[in-house]
């Protein structure tokens, strides 16, 4: 898809790939360093008026149907206009930099269904919404509960705190962003290929310690007929050519107190802590507007964001909407990655919801 003749500043990359292996650098689109991203919002979709027209409608004919969240599927919510970028978005999002950001639609004055409805109902042109915690939240809600990353079932969505690093159990994060902090909680990303050939470049052999299948806290939330609380995957792993990313941090850090789980050798916290300051020398910022909508592929990609002070009133407070999708066929994964995206975050006895504030 070529640059919009409004002037909107989307240009895909080349989409190029070859097939990958192991402990070898990787030649595909989605590796891509930060003097090659800056000074361009190629990455950056902006609405235009019929598009915004056409949203807005999709969403008064959901709310005057009395569709609930869960409800709405793609064929409730036409977008003929749209649909040929959000297509050519998703073709990005698989085969391309692995992120895009939607920048346009209008939040300021509408309820929280009807932004949650927006929300799901554009992103249901891009994969499926699944089970992101124990409680059953299919729509997540970023925002400071008073959570802390270090607790041993903390949630890093659910404070103000720094997050490292890290890549969601999803194929796909989606987020809409609501209301921005006070000051701080920026937003970085970080291509984890462009990571990997780097560490490969300076530091083979912590390269090759993150492909160890390193045990992770599943933070309590145990899926039914699990009993472990943890489980095992490789940061760095190749499947039928294709290569996949999973974070290092606290995830793999917090687990090693779990009963049963070996300690970490000294390569293995060496690579852990490497691997973090890696991603924060390549990553971007991306600077966050209210409305904004960020997708970002798991598997070729890296989020963080730093620490956050947030305004004393309620409904000022920093909250962003949040969706972990699948997307059939996005690539080839080793079965300790795919098993994990297929099951969800899923506790016995939990009905999916999508609730409309924090919970």
């Amino acid at each position: 898809m070529a640059n919009h003749p409004k002037g909107n500043p989307w240009n895909p990359s080349a989409r190029r790939r070859k097939p990958a292996e192991l402990m070898r650098p990787i030649e595909e689109s989605g590796c891509w360093f930060p003097h090659e991203i800056a000074g361009t919002d190629a990455w950056l979709y902006r609405l235009d008026d019929d598009e915004i027209a056409e949203i807005l409608k999709a969403v008064d004919g959901v709310e005057g149907r009395g569709l609930g969240i869960l409800d709405i599927g793609r064929e409730d919510f036409p977008l003929p206009a749209l649909a040929p970028a959000l297509a050519d978005i998703a073709a990005e999002l698989k085969d391309g930099r692995g992120f895009a950001v939607i920048r346009g639609l209008p939040i300021a004055g509408r309820s929280n269904y009807q932004n949650a409805a927006a929300f799901w109902g554009i992103s249901t042109y891009l994969g499926r919404a699944f089970s992101q915690n124990g409680a059953g939240h299919l729509l997540g809600h970023v925002c400071d509960l008073g959570s802390s990353v270090e607790s041993v079932n903390g949630r890093g969505y659910r404070s103000a705190e720094g997050l490292g690093f890290h890549a969601d159990g999803c194929d796909v994060t989606a987020l809409l962003v609501l209301r921005l902090a006070k000051s701080g909680g920026q937003h970085r990303m970080c291509s984890s290929i462009a990571l990997y050939n780097e560490m490969l470049r300076r530091r083979p052999e912590l390269a090759e310690a993150l492909t160890y299948h390193f045990y992770r806290t599943r933070r309590g939330e145990l899926p039914k007929g699990i009993s472990k609380p943890w489980f095992r995957q490789p940061v760095f792993s190749v499947k039928d050519g294709y290569f996949a990313v999973r974070g290092a941090s606290t995830t793999i850090m917090r687990a090693a107190s779990l009963p049963g789980v070996p300690p970490l050798t000294d390569d293995q916290r060496e690579a852990v802590t490497f691997y973090q300051a890696l991603a924060n020398e390549l990553a971007i910022d991306v600077d966050f507007e209210p409305g904004d909508i960020e997708y970002a592929q798991s598997h070729v990609t890296l989020h963080s964001r730093t620490a956050f002070e947030d305004w004393d009133q309620p409904e000022r407070k920093r909250h962003l909407l949040r969706l972990w999708m699948r997307v059939d066929g996005i690539r080839p994964l080793i079965p300790e990655i795919a098993d994990e995206i297929s099951r969800g975050i899923t506790v016995a006895g939990v009905a999916p919801s999508a609730p409309l504030e924090p919970v």
